[in-house]
């Protein structure tokens, strides 16, 4: 795509921002049927957890979509005041039509998209989104993705991997003592299964200014498999490939993905699985004319690097087999809970 965001909706929008909008991010997570897997995600949006923020500087809006099996009163209740929450009788299995009304309720000028509450963040997430947005008015910012564990969790689940490994893990580096020790005991997801220097197919943390949510039109709502399908693979393509924006990549944060028995990362057999991909895989041909391709950008780099991130950043520059860096199709899939 070529040419520049119309600088009359760039205007439009600064003075809307002194208006209507307060400074800041918004992070917008949706949750669905996987309660203590959303407190370890919500904790890491805390400004006891993040760095070099406060409360003032960040709102989070939990969207839960209604099942059996909700967040707790309790928990609920115990949530900081930058934290609100809204639950939602969802007719549909996708979580879609979540997202896009936490989208519409922020009331910041940026707002980052969490579409899998199963992934927990590393302190630095919060600050350098609002890094990353003070570098260029238009931006896109991404984090990449994880799998906890030493393989991508479609795999380590048929070598028996559950939430009692996971926990033993999370146990080991003592977490949330200190955040980024989540590296030590994560693998790529199959979103960044070909390095942190290769294009990448989505971000379960993706943040813009709400004049290009509004601009995309939010999340295609078309997407209506179970998951929203390839719908978060769908919006970061689009965003990225937005005329004049820049894409900045917090290399030294990332997005760990919590077993929780999901359809894509091992919840139902194989072969049901791919069957079901596959079913994705169409839609998007059908929406979009095509099959998807990750976009291709010249990504700014930005944020320090942990010690811990440091085995990542030697294996992202060795030079990669064109096998080793493409994921398949089922690997760049995000979680997608069973619906109850």
């Amino acid at each position: 795509m070529e040419g520049s965001w119309p600088r009359s909706l760039h205007k439009k929008w600064k003075a809307l921002v002194g208006r209507h909008f307060k400074p800041g991010v918004a992070l917008v997570v949706v949750v669905y049927n996987m309660p203590e897997q959303a407190k370890k995600t919500l904790y890491s949006l805390t400004s006891q957890y993040q760095q070099g923020v406060t409360e003032a500087d960040y709102d989070v809006i939990i969207i839960e979509n209604q099942s059996a099996n909700n967040l707790s009163v309790d928990f609920i209740e115990s949530l900081p005041a930058n934290f609100s929450y809204h639950l939602r009788a969802e007719t549909e299995p996708t979580p879609v039509f979540a997202a896009n009304y936490g989208i519409k309720l922020s009331r910041r000028s940026h707002i980052a998209l969490l579409i899998d509450g199963a992934r927990m963040v590393t302190p630095g997430v919060v600050k350098n989104l609002l890094r990353g947005h003070r570098l260029q008015p238009e931006s896109v910012v991404t984090v990449p993705g994880y799998h906890l564990g030493r393989q991508l969790q479609q795999r380590s689940v048929e070598q028996g991997y559950g939430i009692v490994e996971e926990s033993r893990l999370l146990a080991s580096i003592e977490w949330p003592r200190n955040g980024y020790s989540l590296f030590d005991i994560a693998c790529f997801s199959g979103s960044c299964a070909a390095g942190l220097f290769r294009q990448h197919s989505e971000s379960n943390c993706i943040s813009l200014p709400k004049y290009l949510w509004q601009g995309l039109g939010g999340m295609d709502e078309r997407f209506d498999h179970m998951g929203g399908g390839l719908v978060n693979l769908d919006c970061y393509r689009r965003a990225c490939e937005l005329p004049g924006v820049a894409h900045v990549v917090l290399i030294g944060e990332g997005t760990f993905h919590q077993f929780h028995g999901g359809v894509t990362t091992g919840g139902i057999e194989r072969q049901a699985r791919e069957s079901l991909i596959g079913q994705f895989q169409s839609q998007y041909r059908t929406l979009r004319g095509k099959s998807f391709q990750s976009p291709e950008t010249n990504p700014i780099f930005l944020g320090e690097i942990p010690p811990q991130l440091m085995r990542f950043i030697r294996t992202s520059s060795q030079e990669s087999e064109p096998q080793t860096a493409k994921a398949s199709a089922g690997e760049y899939l995000r979680s997608v809970p069973k619906r109850s």
